[in-house]
């Protein structure tokens, strides 16, 4: 059967789909992001789709693709897919949890630590010439060290970022969930709060939800307006999640100290964006998973997901399980 690929992955995935004797296509790197015509034509001739990027899958997409057989994400996330109407034509979709959680929680303490010491501002001093003598009072950051850490979203990423916070910097941790996280509370003496709550307490808040409508657009001028004028905001998960005008907002004016972000709102940012140029703002071009050992386990699980689907078993990591209920 025939594969249909977005963007080039790592050879490992690929290798395994033709081994297990499926045809291969993999979109053009330089030619993406992949324009919905072309998008519709290439899974029209393709018997399953590998999504390494964004490509929305709706309705429309499983009514002019019937074809399609199984739907494997290049990511944890599945925002861009209506899975009411997977489920609804049968179609499994499948993503890649799990092997991404340590990278990404990496991704999410690099910025936090970024932040806290103004660290992309000071480089850029330095590629500017601007560095001089001793200054005691200049770019001053914040310690870390016995702090509130807050994790919106206390899933597997969640509680990486949360471990690393409290053994590097015997940080307190508590997180606002869909439900209370056990192994948390026993291992990290996490606990459970309320949003305003987390927004009130946290001294760096940390996004590691997934992206719904309950938290599309969350972090807004209200939220910031509730947190510490110290403190700092972390984003690794969907930028849709916060509202980056409001974000500006509350760093002019002092509602909130500093942001680190790797995803943005919209993506990819401007190259004008005014944040980009914040002495207390860190953005990264959304990379949490991108490690080479990372990237490659994605490949395979994302393989492995397409591999299933086209064989008529269940997905190893599928999202909509109500297909098998």
């Amino acid at each position: 059967m025939r594969v249909f690929i977005t963007n080039q992955i790592p050879d490992n995935g690929i290798r395994m789909m033709l081994e297990a004797g499926h045809e291969v296509t993999v979109f053009p790197p330089d030619q993406t992001p992949i324009q919905r015509d072309v998008f519709i034509q290439h899974c029209k001739k393709h018997d399953a789709l590998l999504v390494a990027g964004f490509a929305k899958i709706d309705e429309d997409f499983f009514q002019q693709c019937p074809n399609i057989k199984v739907v494997s994400l290049f990511s944890v996330g599945y925002d861009s897919v209506d899975l009411a109407s997977a489920t609804k034509y049968g179609i499994p979709v499948g993503n890649t949890p799990d092997v991404l959680s340590k990278a990404t929680a990496e991704t999410a303490f690099l910025l936090m630590l970024a932040v806290s010491r103004k660290a992309f501002f000071n480089y850029q001093k330095i590629l500017k010439g601007h560095w001089k003598q001793f200054e005691p009072v200049a770019d001053l950051g914040c310690d870390l060290n016995g702090k509130t850490i807050g994790i919106f979203g206390l899933g597997k990423i969640g509680y990486e970022m949360a471990r690393k916070c409290k053994a590097a910097f015997d940080m307190k941790v508590i997180y606002h969930n869909r439900s209370h996280n056990q192994k948390a509370e026993a291992e990290l003496d996490a606990r459970y709060v309320s949003l305003d709550e987390l927004l009130a307490q946290s001294d760096v808040i940390s996004m590691h939800a997934n992206l719904t409508l309950e938290t599309k657009g969350v972090f807004n001028k209200e939220s910031f307006a509730k947190m510490k004028p110290t403190a700092i905001f972390v984003n690794t998960g969907r930028g849709n999640m916060h509202n980056e005008e409001d974000l500006k907002e509350a760093l002019d004016k002092g509602i909130i100290w500093g942001a680190g972000l790797d995803v943005t709102n919209p993506e990819p940012m401007d190259k004008q964006n005014p944040l980009l140029h914040y002495p207390n703002v860190c953005v990264l071009p959304h990379i949490g998973s991108a490690t080479l050992e990372t990237r490659n386990a994605m490949a395979e699980l994302a393989a492995k997901n397409v591999i299933a689907g086209l064989k008529g078993e269940r997905l190893p990591t599928i999202v909509n399980k109500q297909l098998y209920e």
